[in-house]
């Protein structure tokens, strides 16, 4: 530990001594649930470390200098946690939807210098790369793509149009005709010209899936900000019938299922395959083929996850004439649909900010856990959870004033190229507030089953009455942002908290002042959301059926998963059986986790225990990659990247049974 600064008053020397043993903690690497809170970010390297000290020291400068202070305070007692605190004073957004229909076809300028429309898929792919670099830097949470078929499918129609005039040429099959349209619908050409049809069809082919590697690869390796971090986008897929779109998912699918340089599963984008009745879902529809193909890749990849347009309420504002309409995810679950000012639709606009509340321990302080009463004092419980929402509200419009008057130039890309609807209006000194109304601000919530079993002694997958009273706590603080959204005439929304350093960092302080409580501070986590805990013996259709009544009450986004009993690729059926029973009970947004461990030794994937069943290799002697879901993405190995809270919960899943 440094010196103190004796000349300093004691409460300078406190504030400067709390910075400088943070500062040691992740120099020489001492706290790494401190460097590993964000699992895409490689927080033991010298860029990682560096990021984290600033990172570190705008969470400090902004408690002690910038926020109200009771929502301070609702922090420092555990009640309340503000996310992406590093980026509060700066005014920094959290995620968004690219347009990148509107890039592509226009064009558009990195900063660096202006890049025209591309005229081939590959071009396409490659540019959809450099977007997504180009915004990653422009905000701190997820970019991505609500309809990445739709937006690609032009320039694979011009690809197809380049080769079949090649291909005329190489088959001599000019006729002095006027060809008019080029298009790969069109029986007429096929009829006409078919040795320069299947050529020009081909070669599209082959050219869309290079395209789709190329996009993979790069998303998979360049980093975009300190610490390693790669861009942390989304794809959105799976409805386009177009003959191009088709290709474009067709083409995703199989460059994913192919992996990397060596095979391995890519991380990134998180890919989502969009379900719709009627296009993708029975076997006379167009789509379904390819849904049956991003079932084999989920077992196989573990991506892509499954959004599921029919539920309720993804359905309340989709228009079937504009994909821009249709449920998509933003980074681990977020949504963003509707729009209190008429933008309801997905690209240009995202996510603001989001605050979560820590409902156990407003359950251990008004249930029964401490022994202190009989019955849970539901009136007190819900009188704090008010207040507490109160406070994590006013922290949020709080932060909003400040991401309100930033200036256009503060961000750039996203203002300056419209990736953020009508920022390429603004001047570059002019304030962003008029157009970040659009966007969406979140209250969250951790722990609903420990908050359950502190109330009432048990959780909410263990008995119905205690589910309806779970039930009915996530419809209040739904009603509450409903009813605030229309007092300050904004899009207050709530949010099935993805918690990842988030998990740990609420229990371990509550197990300090209440103690080892069994079953609700006895692990090192939280359960995510309103989830059923991992831990706990259930069937797989009965935590579907569970999960699924919470997922219409949270607008801003949720995420369900079971996990597998044995290796997924060996049972296509059963895997594809799950997912539809998830759509079926209206689970908004699903995926099934399953092991995929690689031996770095001979590169063998599946399920591998101590040993490698291939090679013979031991995990004590090489090393054995064991890739699991984080929250809503993936990370490259769990026990090197997962902070200790998420490792403990990776070996507390149980397998799920049909």
């Amino acid at each position: 530990m440094a010196v103190l600064y004796p000349n300093y008053e004691a409460g300078e020397r406190r504030l400067l001594n709390e910075m400088i043993a943070v500062g040691e903690d992740i120099i020489d690497s001492k706290d790494l649930d401190l460097i590993r809170e964000n699992a895409n970010l490689n927080g033991e390297s010298f860029s990682g470390k560096m990021s984290k000290l600033g990172s570190e020291y705008a969470k400090w400068y902004a408690k002690h200098f910038i926020m109200p202070k009771p929502v301070v305070r609702a922090i420092e007692d555990n009640y309340v946690y503000v996310h992406d605190l590093d980026q509060y004073a700066i005014g920094t957004t959290n995620c968004i939807f690219i347009p990148f229909d509107k890039l592509l076809s226009g064009g558009f300028n990195t900063g660096n210098g202006s890049v025209r429309p591309p005229n081939s898929i590959m071009t396409a792919m490659a540019l959809v790369a450099i977007i997504f670099q180009s915004q990653q830097n422009a905000q701190y949470g997820g970019v991505s793509a609500s309809k990445i078929d739709y937006d690609l499918a032009p320039y694979v129609a011009k690809s197809f149009a380049k080769y079949f005039r090649k291909g005329q040429s190489y088959f001599e099959e000019e006729d002095g005709a006027e060809l008019g349209e080029i298009s790969m619908s069109l029986f007429e050409l096929q009829l006409r010209y078919p040795k320069t049809f299947r050529y020009a069809l081909k070669e599209t082919e082959i050219e869309t899936l290079q395209g789709a590697e190329s996009l993979i690869h790069n998303l998979n390796t360049m980093s975009s900000r300190a610490g390693g971090q790669i861009p942390f986008t989304s794809i959105n897929y799976g409805t386009c019938t177009s003959p191009e779109g088709q290709m474009v998912i067709d083409a995703l699918l199989a460059a994913t299922m192919r992996g990397l340089g060596s095979g391995e599963t890519p991380i990134f984008p998180i890919q989502i395959f969009k379900c719709k009745q009627g296009v993708n879902q029975s076997p006379k529809d167009p789509n379904y083929p390819l849904f049956l193909k991003a079932a084999e890749c989920s077992a196989k990849r573990l991506y892509p996850n499954f959004a599921n347009l029919d539920a309720p309420l993804n359905l309340q504002y989709y228009d079937p004439a504009d994909p821009d309409t249709e449920f998509a995810t933003m980074g681990c679950r977020t949504r963003v649909l509707s729009d209190r000012f008429g933008r309801n639709k997905l690209s240009g606009k995202g996510n603001l900010s989001f605050n979560t509340l820590n409902l156990v321990k407003l359950g251990i302080e008004y249930g029964t856990a401490l022994g202190k009463r009989k019955k849970a004092d539901e009136k007190g419980f819900y009188h704090a959870l008010n207040h507490y929402l109160d406070i994590a509200l006013d922290g949020l419009m709080h932060r909003f004033g400040i991401q309100c008057r930033q200036k256009a130039k503060a961000s750039d890309f996203m203002m300056r190229e419209g990736v953020w609807e009508g920022g390429e209006q603004l001047a570059p000194d002019d304030a962003v507030g008029g157009l970040l109304k659009h966007g969406s601000l979140s209250l969250g919530f951790i722990g609903l089953a420990e908050c359950m079993k502190a109330m009432y002694g048990k959780h909410h997958g263990e008995d119905d009455a205690v589910y309806e009273k779970a039930l009915s706590l996530i419809s209040c603080m739904r009603d509450y942002c409903d009813r605030k959204s229309e007092e300050l005439n904004l899009n207050i929304t709530l949010f099935a908290t993805p918690a990842e350093g988030l998990s740990g960092k609420f229990t371990k302080r509550d197990r300090q002042f209440y103690g080892t409580l069994p079953g609700i501070t006895d692990r090192e986590y939280y359960t995510n959301s309103f989830h059923i805990p991992v831990y706990y013996e259930i069937q797989a259709a009965r935590k579907i059926s569970l999960e699924a009544r919470f997922h219409d009450l949270c607008n801003a986004g949720a995420i369900s998963y079971i996990e597998l009993n044995g290796n997924a690729r060996s049972n296509p059926s059963a895997f594809l059986s799950i997912i539809q029973y998830a759509l079926s009970q209206q689970v908004s947004y699903f995926s099934i986790n399953h092991p995929v461990d690689r031996c770095s030794a001979c590169g063998f994937e599946g399920i591998i225990g101590a040993v490698c069943p291939s090679c013979g290799s031991h995990e004590e002697d090489v090393h054995i990659r064991r890739l699991r879901r984080v929250t809503g993405y993936l990370t490259g190995d769990f026990q090197t990247r997962f902070n200790s809270a998420k490792q403990a919960e990776v070996r507390d899943r149980v397998k799920h049974t049909p």
